[in-house]
């Protein structure tokens, strides 16, 4: 059976082979068809860096239709962002690659090292507006809001439910 998931992506270093951050996206949006079918591609958006990170990031999104169970997924994500060179060490630091599983259209999943919905992209603009612009419709399992009413809701804060 195959499912939809929502892919966020981010990079704020270069790559000596695709250059710089956008161009890794591109690259990393391209991979992703090994894993699935790649059904939307969002725009590539300039974002702040968070915490220890020192570089501007580029963030977008994608939506992939897949075989993969989310733990399937979330290895074979792991897995590119390692080919891509992403070495984990610190915590909100500076990386070639990040990808993330944000949501699924099977709803929740919950084990040890992976929860969906990501827990923290209700709080996170740099997800929230690539992928509003190529899901705004898709519900949030947990609070059942539009990925267009929680960007809304970090503009015009108000708690969750």
């Amino acid at each position: 059976m195959s499912s939809t998931y929502l892919v966020a992506l981010g990079s704020n270093r270069r790559h000596h082979r695709y250059g710089g951050p956008r161009a890794i996206l591109h690259a990393a949006m391209e991979e992703l068809a090994a894993l699935g079918t790649v059904t939307q591609r969002s725009p590539i958006f300039a974002t702040a860096p968070m915490g220890a990170a020192q570089r501007r990031f580029a963030n977008a999104a994608a939506l992939v239709e897949t075989e993969l169970d989310p733990q399937a997924l979330l290895a074979a994500l792991q897995r590119m962002e390692r080919e891509f060179g992403r070495r984990r060490w610190r915590r909100w630091g500076d990386r070639v690659l990040d990808l993330d599983i944000v949501l699924w259209s099977e709803g929740t999943f919950v084990a040890p090292g992976l929860a969906v919905p990501h827990p923290e992209f209700r709080k996170r603009a740099f997800v929230l507006a690539p992928a509003s612009a190529i899901a705004a419709d898709w519900r949030d399992s947990e609070t059942g809001f539009s990925l267009r009413q929680l960007k809304a809701r970090l503009t015009r804060p108000y708690p969750l439910p």
